[in-house]
């Protein structure tokens, strides 16, 4: 579908996922001046009062970048809002967020109508993660505008379900907005992503190995020498299933290959519990398409690269097709 304004000014159909720790204003701000939407979790800015100091931050700078290059505007943002029961802030940061104007709201962790419309009192557009049919349905009655499916192989809480398969089930039906989630790590990913239906490609390993990430650098080496054999699959750090790297599992004094089951009941997204920051601070998450990634570099670069293997992509597929007509 035709992108909204001002979507629809993107350089690339990509959206920065939101990192858990590792997204913060330098990423963001980085990843929109590149011309791709950033975004970040509002849990992030700890503790609650610097959510204001960094959407100021971002909104200030985006638009001194947008003054100072007016061929090349700044992509919008976006922030991620867990609605999880346990996030006692969710309230808070939305007022947070409706005073700086968001123009993208990314819920994840349940779907809630009353999120949903407070989002669009100021113009805001709600995209919704999903990992199935029935939660993308949910999710749209509910008021979402679009619908973030998070397949197989996709870092962090993941589904189990081929793209191949959750895309066609979900475009039957839903014809808003799609920013498909999984290994997504490279230029001819971000084209199959829109070849499968989606508008966007929602892509989040590849920014961990940058400059302007919030990770230390074991973490941004392991992401640049790991494939996708090294990701593990449990439930056992946050309550819900999720890909891993296995030497952080293993750093921990775990054995990826027997890892208990976790109690789902027990799950804590809200403030930054013990099992929180452990699953995140010591066990890194990351999707399998970081054999894609090779070095430590900056957004910029990043962001070059996945438009040269784009624009390459588009163009084998072009002669492809011109080959099989004549």
């Amino acid at each position: 579908m035709p992108l909204p304004t001002p979507f629809d000014r993107l350089r690339l159909p990509v959206i920065g996922s939101p990192l858990f720790i590792i997204s913060g204003p330098e990423l963001v701000i980085a990843q929109c001046k590149a011309g791709i939407i950033g975004s970040f979790p509002a849990l992030n800015a700890r503790p609650s009062g610097m959510l204001d100091e960094w959407l100021h931050r971002i909104t200030e700078e985006l638009a001194a970048h947008n003054r100072d290059h007016l061929d090349r505007p700044a992509a919008p943002f976006a922030v991620n809002q867990i609605v999880h029961k346990s996030n006692n802030r969710l309230e808070e940061d939305m007022e947070v967020c409706a005073k700086w104007q968001v123009p993208m709201i990314i819920t994840s962790l349940g779907a809630r109508e009353d999120v949903n419309q407070a989002a669009h009192k100021w113009g805001a557009i709600v995209m919704h993660d999903v990992i199935n049919d029935r939660f993308a349905r949910k999710a749209i009655e509910k008021g979402a505008d679009g619908l973030i499916p998070v397949a197989a192989g996709a870092g962090g809480h993941a589904s189990t379900l081929s793209p191949f398969a959750l895309m066609a089930e979900i475009r039957e039906w839903h014809k808003g907005l799609i920013a498909l989630s999984g290994s997504i790590a490279c230029g001819h990913s971000i084209l199959a992503a829109q070849a499968m239906g989606a508008d966007f490609a929602y892509v989040g390993s590849p920014w961990i190995a940058t400059r302007e990430a919030n990770a230390v650098e074991g973490y941004k080496d392991a992401v640049v020498a790991g494939r996708a054999e090294d990701i593990v699959y449990s439930n056992l750090f946050t309550g819900v299933h999720g890909n891993y790297l296995r030497p952080s599992i293993v750093a921990a004094g775990l054995d990826p290959d027997n890892l208990p089951e976790s109690d789902p009941t027990k799950m804590n997204f809200g403030s930054g519990g013990n099992t929180e920051a452990k699953a995140w601070k010591d066990i890194w998450g990351s999707g399998q398409g970081i054999g894609a990634v090779k070095a430590v570099e900056s957004v910029a670069e990043r962001v070059d690269r996945l438009e040269a293997e784009y624009n390459q992509a588009r163009a084998e597929l072009a002669a492809k097709a011109g080959m099989s007509l004549a």
